[in-house]
């Protein structure tokens, strides 16, 4: 997807600290002085325009939530949002999730969503998929024991290569798979601006919840 610039989205973004939070590596380790409180992390690699994110943070305000986006255009949307209605409990991050253990200290993060990430289709672009063991690997340097990973698609192939690489790898256990999100629809769902595009498309909704468990 062609993603569209935004005019002095990098100098608005630079200026409001208070949530996009610059240069996310200093905070590595001590993210809880950053809300001023230890609740649980979650984070929400390629938060986009920050609809999820939001509504997570608003449904439960006991729960810090971060939204990782590398791109500013699309990031600036999301700092708009929190502008205009603000909540305490969400940050923004414009950075790549390729470096995500610079950023997160082990045991910081309580769950990662992956929502509707990139596909990358190619076979030479595998490792760049965000449930590639290449980065598997990169979050167990940033999980709990005992936590969490949820992925939502509606890319099949992305699916069933996401679920090969979490079966692979010793650390994950998948809990749940579901071919038809929108059948049985869970109460806490909160759609992404992908996923009510899919929706209203037609498009079948695939998830996963997977556990993550330190190795014995």
């Amino acid at each position: 997807m062609r993603l569209r610039k935004v005019k002095h989205a990098k100098d608005y973004i630079e200026t409001n600290t208070l949530y996009v939070i610059p240069n996310p590596e200093q905070h590595f380790g001590k993210w809880s002085k950053v809300f001023n409180n230890s609740n649980p992390i979650e984070v929400e690699i390629g938060c986009g325009k920050g609809k999820f994110v939001y509504e997570k943070a608003l449904n439960n305000p006991n729960i810090n939530f971060i939204g990782i986006e590398k791109f500013d255009s699309v990031i600036v949307r999301a700092l708009e949002r929190l502008l205009e209605e603000p909540l305490p409990n969400v940050k923004l991050i414009r950075f790549d999730a390729e470096k995500i253990e610079k950023v997160f200290k082990k045991d910081e993060v309580s769950l990662i969503y992956l929502n509707f990430s990139d596909p990358w289709p190619k076979n030479r672009q595998a490792k760049r998929r965000l449930t590639s063991l290449k980065f598997l690997n990169r979050y167990c340097k940033v999980l709990s024991n005992n936590s969490l990973i949820k992925l939502k698609t509606d890319n099949f192939p992305l699916f069933q290569f996401s679920m090969m690489s979490f079966v692979q790898h010793k650390n994950y256990t998948i809990e749940e798979i579901n071919l038809n999100l929108y059948k049985e629809l869970p109460v806490d769902n909160v759609q992404t601006e992908f996923e009510k595009r899919f929706v209203e498309k037609g498009n079948l909704i695939f998830y996963q919840k997977i556990r993550f468990k330190e190795e014995k």
